[in-house]
């Protein structure tokens, strides 16, 4: 049976879409997330295109980077009953067609629930934009560190191994903190509330995951 791989769709959908909009400025106004032109105009649409665009080639590297090493890892979990089975023994594996449905659900949710903040804040600023995947990749992510919290990562400027559980510790510090700043020039409040969105939708569809992350984490403080 060949197993579909949604996470390297949505990477190929990325790179295409990206670069046209890179070589083409007035396709790349049409898709922006802009909230003034979503509430106003009801261009509903802009809140899953702009996650599908980026600002040029680092930033989108980065993303599909990040969203290939850990998206295709945690939809193997969701998908694959050996690897749910050998991740979490106690746990009972949901089924193949909910397992896509649920990874479905936590990349384009996190693309959906990134962007509410800005629509609360900037609705009638006509000049804010924002484009990126960076708001469903912290989905992805975060959703990786509940549920393999000891895992050690390594960043590209930090060369020693951190516990995932520490790394996501920090990163959400780091983004709330941001987010109150004005003028940054990137959207901290979409990677936050991405991250957090990845957390929540996780913990409701398997509480279980709640309780494994205890566990790992106890274990790893010696606690339990």
């Amino acid at each position: 049976m060949i197993q579909i791989s949604v996470t390297n769709i949505i990477v190929a959908a990325n790179v295409i879409l990206s670069f046209i909009a890179l070589q083409n400025r007035d396709v790349l106004s049409k898709l922006l997330f802009n909230p003034y032109q979503v509430v106003h105009r009801k261009e509903y649409y802009r809140v899953i295109t702009h996650a599908f665009i980026h600002g040029g080639f680092m930033h989108l590297l980065f993303n599909m980077y990040v969203l290939y090493s850990f998206g295709n890892l945690i939809e193997q979990i969701f998908t694959i009953p050996q690897v749910f089975n050998r991740v979490f023994p106690s746990l009972e594996f949901w089924g193949v067609s909910k397992g896509y449905l649920y990874y479905i659900l936590l990349y384009f949710g996190g693309i959906i629930f990134a962007t509410l903040p800005a629509i609360k804040k900037h609705n009638n600023n006509p000049s804010y934009n924002s484009l990126g995947a960076s708001g469903a990749v912290s989905a992805v992510v975060m959703a990786f560190i509940l549920l393999l919290p000891t895992t050690n990562l390594r960043l590209f400027f930090i060369p020693i191994d951190i516990p995932a559980f520490i790394l996501g510790a920090a990163y959400l510090g780091f983004e709330y903190y941001m987010s109150k700043r004005d003028q940054t020039g990137i959207a901290h409040d979409a990677h936050f509330w991405g991250a957090i969105y990845g957390l929540v939708l996780l913990l409701i569809l398997k509480p279980g995951f709640g309780l494994n992350f205890l566990s790992e984490v106890g274990q790893f403080f010696g606690i339990a």
